[in-house]
């Protein structure tokens, strides 16, 4: 895990320079370099077992002559306790210090903030500085964490210059509600927050997977979908202040707002699932849940002539909770068509009690599980994959609650991955008891700060997460915003409209579209249950244009939902 010594080091000035993590190679190079102590910000065992423990860097610093001190920081937690210790490390040690974690991210962000706090002694200073301008590519309203920018100091500022909305994601719902919001009030100075240069629509990853899409025709550099009149800010959030108005940056700067729209997705959590990164796209194990693994799945599907397929879903919540069957579908009607699909043994293993979610879909799909052989296996969920041995490992819960361990051998592994929210929002006073975003279901306002708007994967209602939820989230939160910022009546009401088109065969989709409740909502006057080709011509090549020239440019056809006014 070395960082390449030196050429990594970022320094900050003549006493302190920041990396990313080190190894115990490293050592010996940098005492060479000049440098007298090492401040170690990364907890033990954030990188998993490649990732030298603190005591195995200290004992190979102590023999190098250099002062060794642990100061761990989770991911989005640099605090003003942490940054006070920080800033004592540096008075105490001898230096020149060279401070590491994960990325360099958190320890230049301790370094930064400790730094705001010592100029923090008089009013008038912090009042400046709290209000100040960051002169970059594009023009920043940025103020110091909210440590050193209380609500006194934050009352006497100009707040002229903050954000009227910052938006933190850049994905299909940040993209989109910025879009629609600057069509309604063009004057509106908006910030998006996303640290991607490139921006997915991630729908049509099933369909490359199953060989019916090109992979490329699902990327677009972030720059070329940011809508006319927003400003991008290209950083990582590491936390909220929300009594405050201020996100926190992970390169230790604050945005100010008066609105907030919280949308930055959902993550995969890979570290759940032992082995899983160091096998992904090799050895049969593949995922359409990720850009450069979706063309793997076809491959794999193309290659297979016999032996074992798996299919994986995890507990809920994930995005789209089709995607994981839709998977197998596609694989099993190629290889129906090729005449090989008796000589493969297909397995379905979700870690929910049911196929779907909606109980009027599981009959139709059921046949599809019978016309393909496909076992099911219920609450039966992957934990580990040793790829070299082609062995999946299951936990599996029985009727009584018991749980055991299963292996299972694959040829073929297609796993979705355990999906959580990010870190920064479920650390911070915006989540519920889950993680996410605390909402009114029905208006995606904050459930704590009126303030506060969330949409997308990211928010706490109840809705299956997909895009096309996004696509209806959109006209809410962007008319319940502007209400609230007029200080009107939340009128517009969220019916929880979801959309899963489960490619059940290539050319033909069951186009399941349900709100709260699995209350079936249908866009066409048809019986929602019977599979369709028109319907896999909505998927296949409507709907991506759709995204592209509509959804992330503000006009909102087929978005408003049922409940709205």
């Amino acid at each position: 895990m070395s960082t390449t010594p030196q050429a990594n080091w970022n320094k900050l000035d003549d006493k302190v320079a920041v990396t990313g993590q080190i190894s115990t190679e490293d050592i010996a190079k940098i005492a060479a370099a000049g440098y007298k102590s090492i401040i170690c910000n990364r907890p033990d065992g954030e990188g998993g077992e490649s990732q030298p423990a603190s005591s195995e860097l200290e004992n190979a610093a102590q023999a190098a002559g250099l002062r060794f001190t642990y100061l761990p920081v989770e991911i989005g937690k640099v605090t003003a306790e942490k940054c006070a210790e920080f800033h004592h490390l540096l008075e105490e040690l001898p230096g020149p210090v060279l401070a590491f974690c994960g990325s360099g991210k958190r320890a230049k962000a301790l370094y930064e903030q400790s730094e705001t706090t010592q100029v923090a002694g008089k009013q008038e200073e912090r009042i400046t500085d709290a209000c100040s301008w960051e002169e970059g590519s594009s023009k920043t309203y940025s103020v110091p964490p909210a440590q050193t920018a209380d609500k006194q100091t934050l009352a006497a500022c100009n707040w002229d210059n903050a954000f009227d909305i910052v938006v933190v994601g850049g994905g299909s719902a940040g993209i989109g509600v910025t879009a629609s919001l600057l069509r309604r009030q063009s004057s509106l100075r908006i910030a998006i927050i996303e640290p991607s240069t490139k921006h997915y629509y991630q729908p049509a990853w099933t369909l490359v997977g199953g060989g019916a899409y090109d992979i490329a025709e699902t990327v677009r550099d972030t720059a070329n979908v940011i809508p006319p009149g927003a400003e991008w800010i290209q950083a990582e959030v590491s936390g909220f202040t929300p009594d405050n108005n201020l996100v926190h940056l992970a390169d230790g700067r604050s945005i100010g707002y008066r609105q907030l729209i919280v949308c930055p997705g959902i993550r995969l959590a890979w570290e759940k699932i032992e082995g899983i990164e160091e096998t992904l796209g090799k050895n049969g194990v593949t995922s359409n849940y990720r850009f450069d693994l979706a063309p793997y799945t076809w491959s794999l599907t193309e290659q297979l002539k016999n032996g074992k397929a798996l299919f994986t879903q995890p507990p809920m919540p994930i995005k789209c909770a089709g995607a994981p069957q839709k998977a197998m579908y596609l694989s099993c009607d190629h290889w129906l068509r090729q005449g090989v699909l008796n000589d493969i043994d297909v397995e379905f293993n979700t870690a929910t009690p049911a196929l779907f979610g909606v109980a009027d879909f599981v009959p139709p799909l059921m046949e599809y599980i019978k016309r393909y052989h496909a076992k099911l296996a219920f609450n039966s969920n992957l934990i580990k994959v040793n790829g070299s041995d082609r062995i999946a490992t299951f936990e599996i819960k029985d009727s009584s609650g018991q749980v055991s361990q299963v292996d299972k051998p694959f040829d073929m592994l297609h796993v979705t991955p355990p999906q959580v929210a990010p870190d920064f929002l479920r650390n911070s006073p915006l989540a519920d008891a889950s993680g996410f975003c605390e909402v009114n279901p029905q208006t995606l306002q904050h459930a704590r700060y009126p303030n506060i708007f969330s949409l997308g994967d990211a928010s706490s209602s109840p809705n299956a997460k997909t895009a096309a939820a996004a696509r209806k989230q959109i006209v809410i939160v962007a008319e319940n915003l502007l209400a609230a910022k007029a200080g009107h009546e939340l009128k517009t009401i969220y019916d929880g409209y979801g959309a899963c088109p489960l490619t059940v065969e290539r050319g033909k989709v069951i186009m399941a579209e349900f709100g709260y409740g699995g209350k079936l909502l249908p866009s066409f006057p048809l019986d929602p249950t019977v599979p369709r080709r028109f319907y896999w011509q909505l998927k296949a090549k409507f709907f991506p244009w759709l995204y592209w020239n509509a959804m992330l440019k503000g006009r909102e056809w087929l978005a408003r939902s049922t409940g709205a006014n």
